[in-house]
């Protein structure tokens, strides 16, 4: 649909991953996570990046994606939400 929920840095070690949040989640993960920063080149009010060296426990980041896709998800216009469901 033209738009993007998650973003991996190929060259970054460890590997990383850019995610759309909602900003008030985006601060309160900040600080609790040491490994999740504002994402580099992204609006840091949106975006966070995980850096993925064992720190962040796996039920996190799978419910973190989650979460990015079904923020961009929401912005979708009916027709995009149907053409998206018929894919699937």
């Amino acid at each position: 649909m033209g738009k993007m929920f998650a973003l991996i840095s190929e060259t970054s070690e460890p590997l990383q991953i850019n995610l759309k949040c909602d900003p008030d989640d985006a601060l309160a993960l900040r600080a609790e996570h040491p490994a999740i920063i504002p994402a580099w080149h992204m609006n840091k009010k949106h975006w966070n990046s995980l850096i993925l060296d064992g720190n962040l426990p796996n039920e996190l980041v799978s419910e973190l994606i989650d979460h990015s896709y079904d923020l961009v998800v929401s912005k979708l216009t009916r027709a995009q939400k149907e053409a998206l469901a018929s894919m699937g």
